[in-house]
């Protein structure tokens, strides 16, 4: 089997690096985002990816860019004939594609051509949408352009986090990889070119755009707080300080409280649950967390905090 080099940094590419060491490809190297600085900035933290191929003994690599000759030289000097890419976090220069006769081959979490991008798990969720899946595909000098090698769709489930998807999408990924590389290796699949008239793009998510606009419907908030969990995460502002919505179900798609109908209306359901207007329906804030403490869910933060009752959360 010709070697191969791994291209990966997020929890999303662990499975398939693992899968990967299980088969008979040898692994030249795993090429890594470099370490960052924790939340903190007082250590450093290492890729999820990096972490997991030195428990697994393999040489990784860490360029701060790829664009530098140094790294094309280094990893030409490897001698790979074929690379994977799951969730690297960087765009690959084309001069890196050019290394490999015979291609790299990319994991993309969505059913291409929708969703090319950086986000496709979050604007599955936010879209609401009903189904998801995952794309072998071939890399090209393209953002998500190349030919499909293989897909495989998955139901979202009812309320489903973003993480939970990506991890079930992470692992769907890491099988659909298995199966297809030593049949491309071999020459027994013929790349299907993408229907670029049905292109769909999703954008870099930001920190901001986890900020709460309690104006917008209770479904669409409800979404963004399943799709932004964990990071950038939902939050709103009571009181000048900042509370995080961890957890969120809708209410009424579009009730409100009748004693006060404005947008971002905290008031008390008839469970004692802490219920916020929406524009239109409102929901349920089911844990949450204010700035500086711990999370609770949202009966325990109401016990403690019920002067929020009445307030006005801000946009």
């Amino acid at each position: 089997m010709p070697p191969i080099i791994f291209f990966g940094t997020s929890e999303f590419a662990v499975p398939a690096l693992d899968a990967l060491v299980k088969t008979d490809h040898p692994i030249a190297a795993v090429v890594t985002q470099p370490d960052k600085p924790a939340e903190r900035g007082l250590v450093l933290r290492s890729s999820p990816v990096k972490i997991k191929a030195l428990k697994l003994g393999l040489r990784v690599v860490e360029p701060s860019t790829l664009k530098k000759p140094e790294a094309e030289a280094l990893l030409r000097e490897f001698g790979a004939e074929v690379a994977v890419v799951a969730a690297y976090g960087k765009i690959i220069p084309h001069n890196i594609l050019d290394i490999f006769p015979r291609g790299v081959l990319n994991i993309h979490p969505s059913l291409l051509p929708k969703y090319r991008g950086p986000s496709p798990i979050q604007a599955a969720i936010l879209n609401g949408d009903e189904e998801t899946g995952v794309t072998i595909m071939l890399l090209d000098a393209e953002m998500d352009h190349g030919s499909i090698l293989i897909q495989k769709g998955l139901r979202i489930k009812d309320y489903e986090l973003r993480n939970e998807l990506e991890a079930r999408l992470a692992e769907i990924g890491a099988n659909l990889l298995i199966e297809v590389l030593p049949q491309w290796i071999e020459g027994k699949i013929q790349p299907q070119q993408q229907n670029h008239a049905k292109v769909t793009v999703c954008k870099m998510v930001e920190k901001e755009d986890g900020k709460i606009d309690w104006s917008k419907p209770a479904v669409v908030i409800e979404r963004m707080v399943r799709a932004y969990e964990g990071w950038p995460g939902t939050w709103t502002t009571w009181e000048g300080t900042r509370l995080k919505i961890l957890k969120a179900r809708v209410l009424h798609e579009n009730i409100g409280c009748a004693q006060n109908p404005a947008p971002g209306y905290v008031w008390k359901n008839d469970q004692g649950e802490l219920a916020v207007n929406c524009q239109p329906g409102s929901m349920v804030l089911e844990e949450v967390q204010l700035e500086g403490k711990k999370a609770a869910k949202g009966r325990e933060f109401l016990n403690g905090h019920s002067r929020i009752i009445g307030s006005i959360l801000m946009r």
